[in-house]
């Protein structure tokens, strides 16, 4: 590793990866086969893209970003970025000529993610085969496809926006290994920039590239080109494609996006980076206390303009929402609140790549030991940001596919080359637990015990599944609902998504923090008696409520209301006499009532209140 790579001559890896790429996109399809035959979205998050993506081509304007059959007649201001729906609308536009528009929005949903992982793992491997050779650089590409829980971003279906932000990463680690300082910060700051605008969840490597890029000034000077082209095009890229992208209404301030206040922090920090990259050579001590007083004011600027924004993005939950629907999202928590079948994979992971690239930086000279250093400072950010937030584990596997490759690629050596028996028995086992540390951890879990993950059970012992894999088949089930007028549903949070996405229908409210008031209505409708979830059906005008009841929602709701509540009720099959079931021939667990407004359906139920 200690060659000039401008000398090398050994073979680019580029076909070699597109080949790790056919096998791994036919395997997590092979996977996914049964959403793809039937024609079912991974998750709810991906059946609302699509339909804010058709909404768009349908004539809804480029800064409404409203959900309408959210919460109707208001609707529900979305927080997600046109970023994402940029490529896919062009890419179903593209295709309806030749397949119509449902058969491109589907072929578009298909094809689009792979696509995606095929760029992020020729990147990767590309920087691989820079630093490294190319056996590491294809090693690079499969421990990506093995890496735990990462490749099922990347899965066909998977539009909603992870995996975005996932090539985000990717571009700016290979921008900063460039030659040029002036482009590679450029690069970097855009492609971060790009990905902040997409989700704020980026911020932690945001900050991560910022201290690598300042960690290169402090020990050159001349470095500081770097830092300073990353910050402006940083700055830069927020702030265009907020104006390109946002409509006055997004001016005010939700601290779950980009918004003017974190603009204004990026601008006053690339500001202060040029001033102080215009001096002459500081010592350390300056120049940290200039960094942090640009901060402070930067900070100070966020203070006051919007003070709301230094707490969680999901502090303003209502507490019933923040109990029964966003402390159940898994890729939100904190890695200590999962199952071990999922913190232990994570974990190996990330200690794995830790380790490999501190014995990468060990063995290394000069330019290539401070890069090597710098590399590890990024990783270790990007596991902390994982720590305190699961769905970073992606980053890190951006990040950390490099230096686990490395150790893959050794043990391979080790294996070829170790003339003692022991050798060819450590090197298989040692390249295995590399490159397949979840399996490890799930073979360990499974010797101990806690190898089985369920949903849950209901309180009559049946097994609770999630939602895709439910008998309800809410993919098919609720296109029976366009038998019906349209009419709002009063539906679970899980349902309401493929009510949008099959039918001309609303609903009360869907999985999606901003509609943070309706959700709470859901919530107490479901764990309320009767009369309290008709007194809310009333206020939103709801015409018909619609449950499944093999999945998880109903049954932890019902446990929380007690035996009367109004989900108790249905799932008891006694629903209160002001609901009438709706038979549309679909399976026996997704049921549909009607809402009677005839006077003698409401009589029993309103005399209690009168009282």
């Amino acid at each position: 590793m200690n060659t000039d790579r401008r000398l090398r001559d050994d073979p680019r890896p580029g076909f070699a990866v597109l080949l790790v790429w056919a096998g791994a996109t036919l395997f997590i399809s092979a996977l996914a086969w049964s959403l793809i035959a039937e024609r079912r979205f991974p998750d709810p998050d991906d059946v609302l893209r699509l339909i804010q993506v058709r909404d768009l081509i349908g004539g809804q304007g480029w800064f409404d970003l409203h959900q309408y059959r959210i919460n109707p007649p208001e609707g529900v201001m979305m927080h997600w970025s046109r970023l994402v729906d940029i490529p896919l609308a062009l890419l179903i536009l593209a295709l309806e000529p030749f397949l119509g528009m449902e058969q491109a929005e589907w072929v578009a949903a298909l094809i689009l993610p792979p696509l995606i992982l095929l760029a992020v793992m020729q990147i990767v491997a590309r920087l691989a085969w820079r630093l490294a050779d190319r056996q590491t650089a294809i090693f690079s590409a499969i421990v990506l496809a093995l890496w735990s829980g990462f490749l099922v971003q990347m899965q066909p279906l998977r539009i909603d926006h992870h995996a975005w932000q996932i090539l985000s990463v990717a571009v700016a680690l290979w921008a900063i290994s460039w030659r040029q300082p002036i482009r590679g910060g450029a690069v970097a700051g855009t492609a971060m920039g790009l990905g902040t605008m997409i989700s704020l969840e980026l911020l932690p490597l945001v900050a991560g590239f910022g201290i690598v890029l300042a960690i290169r000034w402090a020990l050159d000077h001349r470095d500081r080109v770097w830092l300073t082209a990353y910050m402006q095009a940083l700055a830069m890229t927020l702030a265009v494609v907020f104006v390109l992208t946002k409509s006055g209404s997004a001016l005010s301030t939700y601290c779950d996006a980009v918004t003017l206040p974190h603009i204004g922090f990026f601008v006053i920090a690339a500001l202060g980076t040029s001033v102080i990259a215009s001096r002459q050579r500081l010592p350390l001590i300056t120049l940290g206390a200039l960094f942090i007083l640009t901060g402070a004011i930067g900070a100070g600027f966020i203070a006051l303009s919007a003070p709301q924004c230094f707490t969680a993005p999901f502090g303003v939950l209502d507490p019933l929402v923040h109990k029964f629907w966003y402390s159940n999202v898994k890729e939100g928590m904190p890695i200590w609140r999962l199952a071990p079948t999922d913190y232990i994979p994570a974990g190996l992971h990330m200690l794995i790549a830790c380790i490999g690239s501190i014995a990468i930086m060990l063995r290394q000279r000069d330019w290539l030991r401070q890069w090597w250093a710098e590399y590890t400072v990024l990783i270790v950010i990007a596991c902390l940001a994982a720590a305190a937030t699961f769905r970073s584990l992606y980053f890190v596997a951006v990040i950390g596919a490099i230096p686990t490759a490395w150790l893959a690629s050794r043990a391979l050596q080790l294996l070829r080359e170790g003339e003692t028996l022991a050798h060819k028995i450590v090197a298989p086992i040692l390249l295995y637990v590399v490159i397949m540390p979840g399996s490890v951890a799930g073979a360990a879990l499974g010797l101990l015990g806690g190898g089985s993950e369920r949903v849950g059970q209901s309180s009559d012992g049946k097994v609770l599944v999630p939602v895709r894999d439910s008998s309800c088949d809410l993919a098919r089930s609720t296109m029976g609902l366009n038998s019906l007028k349209p009419a709002t549903f009063f539906a679970l949070l899980d349902v309401g998504p493929f009510v949008l996405l099959n039918t001309p229908h609303s609903v009360v409210a869907t999985g999606h923090h901003r509609a943070n008031l309706a959700i709470r209505d859901t919530i107490a409708g479901f764990i309320g008696t009767p009369a309290e979830a008709l007194a809310i059906i009333d206020r939103h005008g709801a015409g018909y409520v619609a449950i499944c009841t093999e999945i998880a929602e109903p049954h932890v709701l019902a446990k929380a209301g007690g035996e009367g509540s109004f989900a108790a009720r249905l799932l008891a099959d006694n629903p209160p006499e002001w609901l009438e079931e709706v038979d549309l021939g679909t399976p026996e667990a997704f049921k549909v009532w009607r809402v009677r407004r005839d006077q003698a359906g409401r009589k029993s139920i309103a005399a209690p209140l009168m009282q």
